[in-house]
């Protein structure tokens, strides 16, 4: 069963997708871009206010979700120049207190409306954890 997660501190969808999507423990959240919430435009300023942004608009999803960066997964950032990796690595560390989430960055051409960094967020809440045995021998 899936339940799509929406909420208005976050911006609304701007093509057929869902905000977020919670199915058994997992909650899948769709690329955030620097949108902000009000308005539905694309923040003004440069890379560290973008950034920032887009970390509050994902705030805001694992908010509605009951979720915390705590309970973050995996995460996939696009960046439109990989020049600016440095400065969004810094501002995407603070939102991680520990045990920080697997990741993948990657350069793209060009983001919706013009943004130059979109992040996608994996979140699992607490319970059915299952040990972990390291089987390589």
């Amino acid at each position: 069963m899936k339940k799509p997660i929406s909420t208005r501190e976050a911006p609304a969808a701007i093509g057929p997708y869902s905000q977020g999507m919670h199915t058994g423990r997992f909650l899948f959240c769709s690329g955030q871009i620097a949108l902000d919430p009000k308005s539905g435009e694309i923040v003004s300023g440069d890379i560290t206010t973008q950034t920032r942004r887009v970390m509050d608009n994902i705030a805001a999803l694992l908010r509605t979700a009951g979720l915390t960066f705590d309970h973050v997964v995996k995460t996939t950032i696009f960046l439109t120049d990989l020049g600016d990796f440095q400065t969004v690595n810094e501002i995407y560390g603070s939102y991680f207190k520990q045990d920080p989430p697997a990741r993948s960055t990657v350069q793209v051409s060009a983001l919706p409306r013009g943004a130059h960094v979109e992040i996608e967020v994996i979140a699992a809440a607490a319970g059915g954890d299952q040990t972990v045995y390291d089987t390589s021998g």
